[in-house]
């Protein structure tokens, strides 16, 4: 076995938590070959490990890094993070951020880039639906490859899966979420991606643990702006500093300007 084999072995005997994955390789726990290669045997999906030159170099620069990721699809989409933003939003979206969420999508796919979002309902099922055609979506999931979350996206997650784009996740093929997976998923989005733009977010949502893990990382944030009288932090976000996208113009702008690269 080599070491990308053993790295994804654990991970599917622990259920991707990172926590006992490391704790595995730093005690170097003895391993049965054969017991190992009958478990990634039975593996449906591909995998890429820290250890191999195709993991995403922008995950490497994190503090905790998804030793293993589980992916269907063309991982090609995520091999230059330049190329990628991230959009997120409310699962309860207004019918005005899902369009909108659909026309900023098709917009980055049609100027080149993979739009990186976690498949869940509302704006991220809005941001799929506007550019699975193009082939540059990038759905990162708090679940394994083989569990459908929701279940109304399960057509979508297939598509991608098939080659339309690509789904992703840290978590071995029949893994169910859970309270902690989401917002560790939420890194990976938002670490992917030269940028996160929030399309429609409330407060304490998961869309504003993706914007923390982005300035985290060093990476800009955008935002749509919003009626002032909805609960939504978008405009606060405009106004300490993130870029207002309103329109196709605006986020090519700002995603080919060089100062956020």
């Amino acid at each position: 076995m080599n070491g990308s084999e053993i790295i994804a072995y654990l991970s599917i005997l622990y259920h991707g938590d990172w926590t006992k994955i490391m704790d595995a390789l730093h005690q170097k726990k003895r391993i049965d070959p054969d017991d190992a290669m009958r478990t990634l045997s039975k593996c449906k999906s591909s995998f890429v490990t820290l250890l191999d030159d195709e993991y995403p170099s922008a995950l490497r620069e994190m503090a905790r890094p998804p030793i293993c990721l589980f992916y269907r699809g063309r991982l090609s989409l995520i091999s230059d993070y330049a190329k990628c933003v991230s959009m997120v939003g409310s699962r309860d979206a207004s019918p005005y951020g899902l369009s909108v969420a659909t026309y900023l999508a098709r917009s980055a796919a049609e100027g080149g880039y993979a739009v990186v979002s976690g498949l869940a309902t509302g704006i991220d099922t809005a941001v799929a639906e506007g550019c699975i055609d193009f082939g540059k979506h990038v759905a990162v999931l708090g679940n394994g490859l083989d569990y459908y979350y929701p279940r109304d996206n399960r057509d979508l997650q297939r598509r991608l899966a098939g080659g339309c784009g690509l789904v992703i996740s840290e978590y071995p093929d029949e893994a169910e979420p859970t309270q902690k997976t989401f917002p560790a998923r939420n890194r990976i989005i938002a670490g992917l991606s030269k940028g996160t733009l929030l399309v429609e977010a409330k407060k304490h949502s998961g869309s504003m643990i993706t914007a923390a893990f982005a300035l985290e990382f060093n990476r800009e944030l955008a935002a749509v702006p919003y009626r002032t009288e909805d609960e939504s932090v978008c405009n606060q976000i405009i106004k300490e500093g993130g870029t207002m996208i309103e329109t196709k113009e605006d986020l090519l702008f700002w995603l080919d300007s060089k100062n956020i690269i």
